[in-house]
């Protein structure tokens, strides 16, 4: 399958159709087996890469970082522009534009990513916002695919706990374009966007996949993917975790859910960072203090079932798709 994504930026998977999607997961695939095999790339030589970071990052700017060299490109790493301080996100993307051919955006506001990609006139990558996370999720796609001898429209896919959160909402994008069953498991007070719910119930029609959400968590039972994420993200207040201990720990990874899938072969799966255990500061202190902020029990986490460091690296495969799709030219 030969498609044309030249040109174009990758600011969520609402985008993207199924089979661009699909497109850029074989992209990933083959990407990753040139990089096992050694070979070195060139679809991005004499190409200059401005990684705008105003959140901390290991995977993403790993990945961006040795995606661009793997393919002959050259990347920047910012973290203390002027932009939205001294100087409008409108003139910084129109700054940048004229000096780079592409652009990373990981950060706080989704419209400050739709800001550069309006006025920069180059390809942009969201690599997160507040609201959405589009190569996580494509990372996730394409380790599923390498566990699991099923098509995505045949999965049954839970994420349990915060419901509400970005990794949430991009993967709902994702599953729902391509027809999975995509199951949110949590507190029923966490309303979830109506307008990203009413979004993902019209892509399901349109599959012939499903949403569901529910509190319930028999719902795991024939799951193929159990996922989860932080109960704090980045950027959050610290008082929030006594209250989301309280309200998520019924909805923790723990044996006894996993279990409920019924599925001997269900897939863990985590963005990362994980409080598995308390060997981090934060899980530790909390620890001290009388709160348990494991979202994942350790024994899941480092369970035969759990694939999060295969997801881990192949964020850089998949961020490399695109990348080489968008600006690459063919080697």
């Amino acid at each position: 399958m030969v498609m044309d994504l030249h040109g174009r930026s990758f600011l969520t998977l609402k985008d993207y159709t199924k089979e661009e999607i699909y497109y850029l997961l074989d992209l990933a695939k083959k990407l990753k087996a040139k990089k096992k095999a050694g070979k070195i790339g060139h679809s991005l030589e004499g190409k200059n890469i401005a990684l705008l970071f105003e959140k901390t990052s290991t995977r993403t700017r790993c990945a961006f970082e040795v995606g661009v060299l793997d393919e002959g490109g050259h990347a920047t790493f910012l973290t203390q522009s002027q932009m939205g301080k001294k100087e409008s996100i409108e003139d910084t993307a129109k700054v940048l534009g004229r000096m780079f051919d592409g652009i990373e955006f990981r950060g706080f506001k989704q419209e400050n990513v739709e800001a550069l990609a309006k006025y920069s006139g180059v390809p942009v990558w969201n690599g997160l916002t507040d609201v959405d996370h589009p190569t996580q999720t494509l990372a996730d796609f394409l380790t599923i695919q390498e566990h699991l001898d099923k098509p995505l429209n045949e999965i049954k896919f839970v994420f349990t706990g915060d419901i509400r959160n970005n990794v949430c909402y991009g993967l709902m994008y994702g599953a729902c374009k391509v027809g999975m069953h995509f199951v949110c498991l949590g507190p029923k007070s966490l309303e979830m966007d109506p307008e990203v719910v009413a979004y993902c119930q019209e892509e399901c029609k349109k599959s012939g996949g499903s949403l569901t959400i529910t509190d319930d968590t028999d719902a795991v039972d024939g799951a193929d993917v159990i996922y989860t994420d932080i109960w704090v993200s980045m950027g959050e207040d610290e008082s929030l975790y006594k209250p989301r201990v309280e309200l998520l720990s019924p909805f923790k990874v723990t044996k006894e859910l996993m279990s409920k899938t019924h599925n001997d072969n269900t897939l863990f799966m985590h963005c990362l960072p994980s409080y598995h255990d308390f060997e981090t500061e934060t899980a530790r202190v909390k620890h001290e203090q009388g709160l348990d902020v494991r979202e994942v029990d350790d024994e899941v986490f480092r369970s035969k079932n759990s694939v999060v460091f295969d997801e881990a690296e192949n964020r850089l495969h998949t961020i490399k798709a695109v990348m080489v799709a968008t600006l690459g030219k063919k080697d």
